[in-house]
């Protein structure tokens, strides 16, 4: 008799790995295209970037209704509906070259996306041990680099050899995110969690710490998003084409170091590692801040995307301090405190754009500054019981005999 054909390979860890490239096959083209799109065919200035930008983040404030369709639908189920979203927005994106058009499309494509986000990280945590979350993650990373780094080579090689419109880019890139879709929709089984979830948000004193992380980590990630890019096209005049190069180098690097940064995390903790990227992040800003070399400025946003793979460090330490259970009703509301930060500073550092470049990196020095000081707090080894350290308190001296 012949042996039924093995289904070993549709595994939880491949449908995170098919995650992972959907993620940066859709939004990886929208991204390194935008500002120039925005510019040449919409004629944005920074203020309505930043508009456009504050309206991409919406969705991720509300990332937290997440957890109210998990009533109804699974979240594996949930994060194919997120991918079809994210997908289609951005096939249709270059058909849209009104302000009003492009903001449309982008709210779309910004829901998909962050609520697959969400989803993607609620299920590594659930899916995914203790022990394996670190090196594991710093894989995934790897893969969504990969990923980005061949989308963006895709975006190169239409604009630069083929000489394809937006329109054309776009769309290439949102079919492709729809095919996956379609894909992981039929090969796969409906995969069952560990700890059953909560359905409910999850607001618990003792992930404040993790909280206030998240909030200065959305803070931090609008500098590099918005700014840090727009400086490179208005001050320096890179092209779509250089800019797509840029990302390509950026995601080549992190394809090689993310692995290693996984297994950093679990060598030598999450407090450690979490002080190298702020560190890091607080010279990287305050040279955005003075630089007056294109090339100069180019090395400082490569080095900057290096550090969000450090970002496992925090997911892990949640993990570990973490309920079980609370992971999924955490996920949204995380997403909404990464996010209300990010919501205001878009609009409100556009406008500071147009006055002063300058500060905008110099704030964003001092936010990371602050991360420092939080970070510090991460005990040696966190768990449910000790999810902080108080490192300013100085020990007592022993009572006398």
């Amino acid at each position: 008799m012949t042996p039924a054909p093995s289904a070993d390979w549709r595994s939880p860890r491949l449908f995170l790995t098919l995650m992972a490239v959907a993620l940066p096959l859709g939004y990886a083209t929208w991204n390194a295209l935008l500002n120039n799109f925005a510019i040449e065919m919409a004629a944005f200035d920074g203020s309505d970037i930043g508009l456009l930008q504050s309206i991409r983040e919406i969705p991720g404030f509300l990332a937290f209704t997440a957890v109210f369709l998990l009533a109804v639908v699974s979240e594996q189920r949930l994060a194919l509906i997120a991918i079809a979203l994210l997908g289609g927005a951005v096939a249709v994106t270059g058909l849209f070259t009104t302000t009003t058009g492009l903001l449309i499309t982008t709210f779309i494509m910004s829901v998909g996306f962050h609520y697959l986000e969400t989803l993607k990280q609620s299920l590594s945590l659930q899916w995914l041990s203790k022990d394996e979350a670190p090196a594991v993650l710093g894989k995934l990373i790897s893969v969504a680099a990969l990923t980005s780094l061949l989308s963006y080579a895709v975006v190169w090689l239409l604009l630069e050899v083929l000489h394809a419109s937006y329109t054309v880019v776009y769309a290439t890139s949102g079919l492709a995110c729809l095919s996956l879709m379609l894909f992981m929709t039929f090969a796969f089984p409906r995969f069952e969690a560990p700890s059953p979830q909560r359905k409910q948000l999850i607001l618990r004193r003792r992930y404040g710490l993790y909280y206030a992380l998240t909030f200065l980590a959305g803070a931090r990630r609008q500098i590099f998003l918005v700014f840090a890019s727009f400086l490179l096209v208005q001050r320096f005049g890179y092209s779509a084409s250089a800019i797509a190069a840029l990302y390509l180098i950026n995601h080549g690097v992190s394809w090689i170091v993310a692995p290693m940064i996984g297994r950093w995390v679990g060598r030598f903790g999450e407090r450690r590692i979490l002080t190298v990227e702020y560190v890091g992040l607080i010279a990287v800003f305050l040279g955005y801040a003075i630089v007056d070399s294109g090339a100069v400025a180019a090395t400082l946003f490569v080095i900057d995307h290096i550090f969000f793979a450090m970002a496992i460090a925090q997911k892990t330490y949640f993990q570990k301090i973490a309920d079980p259970g609370d992971i999924a009703g955490t996920a949204g509301v995380n997403f909404t405190i990464n996010h209300i930060a990010a919501v205001v500073i878009p609009a409100s550092f556009g406008v500071i754009w147009l006055t002063a470049p300058e500060w905008v990196f110099i704030l964003g020095a001092i936010m990371a500054s602050a991360s420092l000081l939080l970070a510090l707090c991460v005990p040696d080894d966190p768990t449910q019981q000790r999810p902080i350290r108080l490192w300013w308190r100085r020990r007592l001296p022993a009572p006398a005999a």
